[in-house]
């Protein structure tokens, strides 16, 4: 096929180049190169695919990428958490506007398929059990509870502690901060498209994303890059809270795979899945694995935390094995492993 892939220059966007490639489809990178995320300036050229240096939510930008493509893998995003409200324009411009003006270009040019990067984090606090009430939806937690070291969310109704569970894609969607709200808009977007236009949607839910290529010492970039970044400073990793949050930490290679599967497979229609590993970790677990590979400082615990950050958010990624085939290849210790060697 020939495919349009909107941040392709990015972390993920290089690693969904490569299988695309691999894979033989003809690839057309666009690429705004936004200087928060491309410190470099970012490449003048991509080798075995055309790159155009555009922002998505600039219609003239976009009608030029889309044209003659038959599927578009969209990944341009703003990531993180966000430093502060002031984020709050920058990610319903760059997230959702540019995501509506991309659909909307493509519904003009009749380009019927999309693969969107969506994220784990439209769960908000995801699941959790409750020995009297079963599976319920933590509410938001609260300053003066995390202040006192109080990290886990209790059960809504009677306040007891809950046992964490694996989210699938039936979950509730309760995003918790810009980044997430955004994300979601992203998906309702892509689902009136998809019913205005007869088009196809696969919207990928990916957990945590770690591997070669992280973004580096930006305020936006995800845990494992913030760790790794202290560790060659010669600096302990500090981790947040106690260090008992967990994630699935997914690599990279294998949700390029997944995302390419998906743009394969897509049909009419709208249809989410998880994306990850499958093994859920805590965050100071991942911290200690990367000290070790690294052979840096052990990890420092400090009990701060941020109020948009989430306690457990883990994947149940079975729908994703179980319809399309895909198996994560890489292994949590090799992955720690490779990302101390770069």
């Amino acid at each position: 096929m020939h495919v349009l892939l909107t941040g392709g220059v990015g972390f993920i966007g290089r690693h969904v180049l490569s299988e695309l490639l691999d894979r033989g489809h003809q690839v057309r990178v666009l690429d705004s190169l936004r200087p928060d995320v491309h410190r470099d300036g970012g490449p003048a050229s991509l080798e075995d695919a055309e790159l155009q240096v555009g922002d998505v939510r600039d219609r003239a930008a976009t009608e030029r990428a889309l044209s003659g493509v038959e599927a578009v893998l969209h990944l341009a995003a703003k990531v993180g958490l966000g430093v502060d409200v002031n984020d709050l324009p920058d990610y319903a411009s760059s997230n959702d506007a540019g995501t509506a003006e991309l659909l909307a270009c493509m519904a003009r040019q009749k380009v019927a398929r999309l693969t969107l990067a969506s994220s784990m984090v439209v769960y908000g606090e995801g699941i959790g059990r409750c020995p009297e009430h079963g599976k319920v939806s933590p509410g938001p937690r609260v300053e003066a509870a995390l202040s006192s070291g109080k990290f886990e969310p209790p059960c809504p109704r009677c306040g007891q502690m809950l046992d964490t569970a694996l989210v699938d894609e039936n979950a509730p969607l309760d995003p918790r901060n810009a980044y997430a709200t955004s994300k979601l808009a992203q998906e309702y977007y892509a689902k009136d498209w998809a019913r205005s236009t007869g088009g196809a949607v696969v919207a990928l839910r990916y957990h945590n994303v770690y591997g070669p290529g992280m973004p580096r010492d930006t305020p936006y970039a995800g845990v494992a890059a913030i760790f790794t970044s202290a560790l060659r400073r010669g600096e302990a990793p500090r981790v947040f809270e106690d260090g008992n949050q967990r994630r699935d930490f997914v690599h990279v290679r294998d949700v390029a795979a997944a995302t390419v599967i998906a743009c394969e497979k897509a049909k009419p229609g709208f249809v989410a899945f998880n994306v990850g590993s499958g093994t859920p970790r805590t965050v100071g677990e991942m911290a200690r694995g990367l000290a070790t590979a690294l052979n840096g400082p052990s990890p420092v615990v400090t009990g701060q935390f941020r109020l948009g950050d989430v306690r457990h958010i883990t994947a149940d990624s079975s729908r994703l094995r179980r319809e399309w085939g895909w198996e994560p290849k890489v292994d949590f210790k090799s992955g720690m492993a490779e990302l101390a060697a770069q």
